[in-house]
């Protein structure tokens, strides 16, 4: 069989082989990406943000672990940490996993952030497409965890989970942070600590106050959950939660749902046009002879500035 076909029937060296290709930005996989494109639209994406230390990976092998008992197929694609030495992802979500690497049910790929923001990778999307594709029902992403600015996966997931635990910070800060604008459901991990209710009525308080200052509420309110991860305590919680809010985006007609689509197609769309745009153009300027590096010494030596030579670029380039 060829890669495509091998893929669709849900290969695990083909798809692993694929990945690889694409976290490398092999020139070849947009081709397969392409084809794949088709078969993509089945899985449920269920994405997990919050900062480091509060229990994600748990979450996640734990949720997984549910999710096989009712027989349907998961993939798991865990955002580590770059190494500075390799440039690879340092494996600590997978060392949290390894339950799973038997069980022919679930598919693990650790990424590595690579320098891109926002708690995703740059290829994230599209290996939830070829996981989809794959055949996987659920497709759990987590992200790297960086703190407050992780708001990427709310465009990459069909429900989006923020955990925090007891003692991460007061009112004003939550306030501030702008992942808590974009939780479909909130979990607090760690449950069993002291703090735990009043963590609890700060998220409940902070929810409500967003509700309110929305001038267009989509209707749904947000879940509060508290876990103990590790004792496997609230995870039937967390999982009936997912189902209430895949079950509120099915309604309506889908008209839900479909916004989230939406949102997912216009984030794909946007992130690929910026990467296709600035390889073409950066393609473009050496074939002229004329490299990057020439245009960052000009900038350094203050000859230009940034945004002289990026208007003068795209003067001569999009003419």
């Amino acid at each position: 069989m060829g890669i495509i076909d091998q893929i669709l029937a849900g290969e695990v060296r083909a798809t692993a082989r694929l990945l690889r290709d694409i976290d490398d930005q092999v020139s070849s996989s947009q081709t397969i990406l392409r084809e794949l494109y088709p078969y993509t639209g089945k899985a449920y994406v269920v994405g997990f943000t919050g900062s480091p230390g509060v229990g994600k990976s748990t979450l996640v092998d734990q949720l997984a672990l549910r999710y096989r008992k009712e027989g349907k197929t998961v993939g798991i694609l865990a955002v580590d940490p770059t190494s500075p030495f390799s440039g690879g992802a340092i494996l600590g979500d997978r060392i949290r996993m390894q339950r799973h690497f038997l069980d022919s049910g679930v598919f693990i790929r650790s990424l590595a952030t690579r320098g891109h923001f926002g708690g995703l990778t740059r290829s994230t999307n599209d290996m939830i497409n070829v996981l989809d594709a794959m055949g996987k029902d659920v497709i759990l992403v987590e992200t790297v965890g960086v703190g407050q600015d992780e708001v990427e996966i709310a465009q990459s997931a069909h429900t989006t989970i923020v955990v925090t635990i007891p003692g991460m910070g007061d009112e004003i800060q939550a306030i501030k942070a702008g992942i808590m604008e974009i939780g479909s459901i909130f979990v607090v991990n760690k449950a069993d600590r002291e703090g735990s209710r009043k963590t609890v009525r700060e998220i409940r308080n902070l929810v409500e106050l967003g509700m309110r200052r929305r001038e267009e509420s989509n209707g749904w309110e947000p879940l509060i959950v508290e876990t103990e991860a590790v004792k496997g305590r609230g995870i039937e919680d967390l999982f009936q939660g997912i189902e209430k809010h895949r079950d509120y985006l099915l309604a309506n007609d889908r008209g839900q749902l479909d916004d989230v689509l939406q949102k997912r197609a216009r984030n794909q769309l946007m992130e690929a046009l910026r990467d296709e745009a600035l390889k073409t153009i950066v393609g473009r300027l050496e074939s002229r002879g004329v490299l990057i590096d020439d245009l960052v010494r000009k900038v350094v030596d203050k000859e230009s500035d940034p945004y002289s030579v990026v208007q003068q670029v795209l003067a001569e380039e999009l003419r």
